[in-house]
């Protein structure tokens, strides 16, 4: 990861977003929400009390004063028992309807609380860049939306190299496909070599850019009778993660290998259960094109966001901190997700 850096970080009432990028294309995309709850944020502290043990799952559930209870796997050679204060740490933030899985620190003492939050957005930008200057202003504005259109994007094109690449995220693992298209002239197996290297290597990139982990199947060009080299390449595009298990290439070109959950996908922060824009996220999408145009537009006296009324609903108090001048007004006649904006 290593090459030209740009960092960008965007404020908007109702969301925080960072994005980084890395030669051109983006490597991370974060998200926090100011409705989340913090006690569930990677690296976040809390006092918990163990509400239930279950050594069929070899842990225990914890209340963090979270909406979720939190999963804790036996500390080794450590006795846990129900009603039991523990310090702990967010080790992977709430996803799929699971609660956010936890460490043991230590002893704790009291209710359950919040000890001490999470990196803010800022913070983790620059332990992930260290000494990159923070892009703001309307040049952050459209980086975290370019960020977002490729993260949900379903497969990605490398023209330069014939790739198509395919990546899913299903119910028990992620799903890469690169497939390739051959160039006449050039000798096969380098080119089959060249596109597994660049398949890979955007693979890895998206998978850390979605934030996804788990179990992850690759499906490589060619039949697997180069299966040392490929799983070199593999460890290369993914040697970034210290915590990756590698399974072996198997004579069908396929490798199976393992990354540890961190924080939340990012398909679950912005899309509703139907796969589309949830209401939450088009109202601060609303809300973020509203001060991408106060901020180019610095004369006119009022600036108005039209959308549907439930966005409108959600946007109503977040649109109140971005001055007098911004207006957000509910319009029936306009779908979900078409806002416009206007000028007063």
């Amino acid at each position: 990861m290593s090459g030209a850096v740009e960092v960008f970080l965007d404020e908007t009432p109702g969301e925080t977003r960072g994005a980084i990028m890395r030669d051109g294309r983006y490597t991370h995309l974060l998200i926090h929400r100011d409705d989340d709850a913090a006690q569930t944020r990677l690296g976040a502290r809390s006092v918990g009390r163990v509400i239930e043990v279950n050594p069929g799952l070899h842990g225990a559930f914890v209340d963090i004063a979270a909406p979720t209870a939190a999963f804790l796997s036996f500390p080794r050679n450590d006795r846990i028992t129900q009603g039991q204060r523990l310090e702990v740490v967010v080790t992977a933030e709430p996803r799929a309807g699971k609660g956010a899985a936890i460490r043991y620190v230590g002893p704790g003492e009291g209710t359950p609380r919040l000890l001490q939050p999470a990196l803010g957005i800022a913070a983790q930008l620059r332990d992930l860049a260290p000494g990159e200057e923070s892009v703001t202003g309307i040049p952050a504005i459209d980086a975290v939306v370019e960020a977002e259109e490729e993260a949900l994007a379903q497969s990605i094109v490398v023209a330069s190299h014939g790739i198509d690449l395919a990546i899913e995220r299903t119910r028990a693992l992620v799903a890469v496909d690169i497939d390739f298209t051959s160039t006449p002239g050039r000798d096969p197996k380098q080119a089959r070599a060249t596109a597994n290297r660049e398949g890979l290597k955007q693979a890895a990139r998206l998978i850390g850019l979605r934030n996804w982990g788990g179990l992850v199947v690759i499906d490589m060009v060619g039949d697997g009778q180069d299966a040392e080299a490929q799983s070199k390449v593999v460890r290369a595009a993914f040697g970034h993660e210290p915590q990756a298990v590698f399974g072996p290439v198997s004579r069908f070109g396929l490798l199976q290998m393992s990354l540890p959950w961190r924080r939340t996908p990012i398909e679950e922060i912005l899309l509703d259960a139907g796969g589309r824009p949830s209401v939450q996220t088009r109202a601060i999408s609303v809300v973020r094109a509203l001060r991408r145009q106060l901020l180019a537009d610095t004369l006119s006296p009022r600036i108005i966001a039209r959308c549907a009324p439930d966005e409108a609903l959600i946007a109503y108090p977040l649109v109140a901190r971005l001055g007098p001048r911004a207006v957000v007004q509910a319009d029936a006649a306009i779908p979900p997700g078409r806002g416009r904006i206007e000028e007063g």
